[in-house]
Order: C-alpha cells, then structure tokens, then sequence
C-alpha cells in the first residue's frame, strides 16, 4: 500500500541541521490500521507528512498504491488568499472529484455560513479545521491519516464528526496518530514506534504500547 524506502528528513534551524528521520524503512499493508507513537518532538507528524506528500523527503522514496489523504484537520494547504469556496474547487478539480457535490457536502458539513465566500486568511483556526475535516470527508480515500484530532468545535459538531467518520471506517485504512493508548488500541492492529530518528514496527498494537511505555519509564 504505502512504502518508505530509505527515507531521511533533517531541518536547517539556526545555521544546524537536525535530523528528524533517518534512513526508514517501513512498509504499511494494505486493509490493516496502524497506530504511530513517539514522545513529543520525536518526528510522528513528520513521518505523516511525508507518508502524506505534504513535505518530501531529504533523502530517501515514499511510494503510495492507494489514494491517501492529508492529515484530518491539517489547513496548512489552503491557499489564504482564496476563499473557503475556491479553495474546495480547486481540491476537487486536482483529485478529479465533482466540483458541485464536493462544494455541497461541505457547505453543509462545515457550517461556515457566508466564511464560505470570504479569504481563508480571515478564519480561525477552527473555521480552517473545519473546512479542512470537511472536505477530507467529501472525497472518499483508501488510506485516512489521522495526527490526534478528530473532530473540532463544540460537542455537538464533534459527534457530527464522528458520526461521518464512523461510516468511513469500515471502508478504509488508518494511520493514527495519538497519545492516548485506549484510542489506538481501538482503531489500530499494528503499530509503529518513532524514536532517536528510527521507525520501529510491531505486529500487534499492544507490543507497540509496551515498548513507548518503556521509552516513558
């Protein structure tokens, strides 16, 4: 389904470079759900990005056979400058989807009322999370990415977004993101451990867990 070979990723900080992932290795079966655990600053939502295609690696390939998505909730892709409208058709046109019923899912899921016709620069942080969660919705994907949060909002709108969600499980994968070992245990089979730059894979969720409790003692 997804597979990383060789992948590095370092940053230039300061005049420094700093090697978040270096040199993975890992693949991601096709009809299994993966959780990602790692302790803060250990390159998770590096790793997602890259699986993604919202960053590219330093060194190394990221190949998809499936159509993955961006990470729920993530905006960084909007263009500011456009409107909440604008940006969802230029989305749709780039992954083929109809324009109109792309538009009107969201419009009607997102609940933005006239935002939907102002700049994404004018939104809050929620607003953008919600257009972005939105439109994850509206284009059906083999692979979900999911980096801690699932819903936004207030409690009313977060069951909204776990009610739409729900539906897409029992059709897709998922790589999860999460500090919350019930979560994961729930949602994933296998699991993946980011440490001191490493990828680690475990067959079984609970072995994942085991080791990052490890890691925490």
């Amino acid at each position: 389904m997804i597979t990383l070979t060789g992948v590095s990723k370092h940053y230039r900080i300061s005049g420094h470079r700093r090697t978040v992932l270096r040199n993975v290795w890992t693949h991601f079966d096709a009809g299994t759900s993966y959780g990602i655990l790692g302790i803060n600053g250990a390159g998770k939502s590096t790793l997602m990005r890259l699986i993604a295609g919202t960053e590219m690696p330093s060194a190394g390939h990221v190949k998809r056979k499936v159509r993955v998505s961006w990470p729920l909730g993530f905006a960084g892709g909007f263009h500011p400058m456009m409107s909440g409208r604008e940006n969802l058709k230029f989305v749709a046109r780039a992954y083929g989807e109809d324009v109109h019923a792309v538009t009107e899912f969201v419009e009607d899921f997102a609940e933005l009322g006239d935002f939907m016709d102002a700049p994404v620069r004018t939104y809050s942080s929620g607003m953008q999370a919600r257009l972005a969660f939105g439109l994850s919705m509206a284009i059906e994907f083999d692979c979900y990415l999911i980096d801690e949060v699932t819903a936004v909002g207030d409690a009313r709108f977060a069951a909204k977004c776990e009610e739409v969600f729900s539906r897409r499980r029992d059709q897709c994968d998922i790589i999860m993101i999460s500090h919350s070992m019930d979560t994961l245990k729930t949602f994933c089979s296998k699991g993946l451990v980011v440490a001191d730059g490493n990828v680690i894979g475990f067959d079984n969720m609970d072995d994942a867990v085991e080791m990052y409790r490890r890691m925490n003692f």
